[in-house]
């Protein structure tokens, strides 16, 4: 997975817009773009696509701090990462916008399981405490499922424009 260094650069700034996103939605709690950005960049990206997210991450250590809530990070946008991987590359046009939107959507449904284990360890919470931990979160993973699904609607047609984007700059 050798870059370039247009792709450092573009990389960079994709995982920047990540950040800058969740900042400018953080007043709407648990409603963003994140699972947007990660799916159009694994579609148009493949493995590449760790790239940008891990700038997301690193990005939000930097300015939020490194502490316990941001180590779940390391992983749960990277299972959502290996979601998009597994599915077929062919899929039919009209499948892609309600599978996209399904597995974005998932993602927000299992956020709170996702994030789980994590906090268990970090925390010292016994299994009963972590399902306890998952089912109080039940509510935000929720809403962070349904947003997934309807901003997942925003996928396709993001795609469309990375994908513009690399051919243009490969015109040039």
């Amino acid at each position: 997975m050798k870059l370039t260094v247009r792709e450092m650069a573009v990389f960079g700034m994709l995982g920047a817009v990540m950040y800058a996103s969740k900042f400018l939605l953080e007043a709407a709690p648990n409603i963003h773009l994140l699972g947007v950005f990660v799916i159009a960049f694994t579609v148009t990206y493949r493995k590449k696509a760790l790239y940008p997210i891990y700038v997301y991450v690193l990005l939000n250590g930097v300015f939020s701090g490194f502490s316990s809530w941001w180590v779940p990070y390391l992983y749960v946008w990277a299972a959502l990462w290996g979601a998009t991987m597994l599915l077929p590359q062919d899929m039919p046009k009209k499948v892609r916008p309600i599978v996209y939107m399904a597995v974005c959507a998932a993602h927000g449904f299992l956020f709170g399981t996702l994030y789980a284990p994590a906090q268990a360890i970090l925390f010292g919470l016994s299994f009963q405490g972590m399902v306890a931990w998952i089912i109080a979160g039940l509510p935000w993973d929720f809403i962070h499922g349904i947003s997934n699904f309807f901003c997942g609607a925003l996928i396709v047609p993001l795609i469309s424009v990375l994908r513009r984007a690399e051919q243009a700059s490969y015109r040039n």
